[in-house]
């Protein structure tokens, strides 16, 4: 792991890592000299993200990391911008780390920036009317979703909290605070990071009631999610099926993906009213499995 001197800064520090990398393919990887500037300025935010966030340096990227990276990255930048970060770590993991093989690529991650610029989120009786609306198992879903604020696919990984052991990431001792009396289980999001949630006693108890006695491998978007353990709605199906109740009971959708904004708004009224804004927000980053409260700060809007 990386060690980063005290009092240095982090952006020239940064920048210095992706101009290192850039020597190491210009002239014979790279020819274009625009192409190498657009790189270059591509790896050096990647690098301030990784000194920062993942306490390491910008060659000792995994591509999990990376994904994880463009996640976040996705929610701030339009389409091209997040597909230029991507060529320039995917030619950086080819040719100068060796994270990934010639032939192998990083997974094209899709911008949510435009989408995010108008509030997507749902209240809670907007929710109820949308579950209404649906059936039993997709109601189950919508209501695990936004009581928790999970993505569509993360619904696939849902597992008890022994079963998946958890990311070795920072938690704060103020996490889930005022959620009392709920159940812990684990998911794993883009990138790989799994972490906590938790969910009403009710819910989990009518999830437990959809426990596989076998786990199942299902595959959602052409990406293959192992030892699924809870019958449950989820990806794609999930996302078609709760858009199409909620034109017909609400007359708009904002897609399942404003489940996660409605949990973020909600539980950032909840905290503030025993803590500061400030911490809150790094409370909600870190249950949203953010880790960085800008990123979570575009799901207040």
């Amino acid at each position: 792991m990386a060690k980063f001197a005290k009092n240095v800064d982090p952006v020239a520090v940064a920048k210095t890592q992706a101009a290192n990398v850039m020597k190491s393919m210009q002239g014979d990887t790279i020819k274009s000299v625009g192409t190498a500037r657009n790189y270059e300025q591509a790896l050096s935010t990647a690098a301030q993200y990784a000194n920062s966030t993942l306490q390491c340096g910008l060659r000792e990227i995994t591509p999990q990391q990376a994904e994880q990276y463009l996640t976040d990255r996705a929610v701030e930048v339009g389409q091209k911008t997040l597909d230029m970060d991507r060529q320039a770590i995917q030619i950086m993991m080819q040719n100068v780390s060796g994270k990934l093989s010639p032939n192998e690529k990083l997974q094209v991650v899709k911008s949510e920036h435009s989408q995010h610029l108008n509030c997507r989120s749902y209240t809670a009786e907007q929710v109820a009317m949308i579950a209404n609306a649906q059936n039993e198992k997709n109601a189950l879903s919508t209501e695990i979703a936004h009581s928790s604020g999970l993505r569509a696919h993360e619904l696939l990984t849902i597992s008890r909290i022994d079963e998946r052991p958890l990311s070795d990431r920072p938690a704060l001792d103020e996490k889930f605070t005022g959620r009392n009396n709920e159940v812990s289980y684990s998911v794993t999001g883009k990138g790989g990071l799994t972490r906590e949630i938790q969910l009403p006693r009710h819910l989990s108890e009518r999830l437990e009631d959809r426990r596989l006695e076998i786990p199942v491998d299902k595959t959602d978007r052409n990406i293959t999610y192992k030892n699924c353990r809870y019958d449950v709605a989820s990806g794609q199906s999930f996302s078609t099926s709760f858009t199409r109740a909620s034109n017909r009971t609400l007359g708009w959708s904002s897609g399942a993906h404003g489940l996660r904004h409605s949990y973020a708004q909600e539980r950032m009224s909840e905290l503030q009213r025993n803590m500061t804004r400030d911490l809150a927000l790094e409370v909600v980053s870190q249950e949203m499995g953010h880790f960085r409260p800008e990123i979570t700060e575009v799901y207040l809007r």
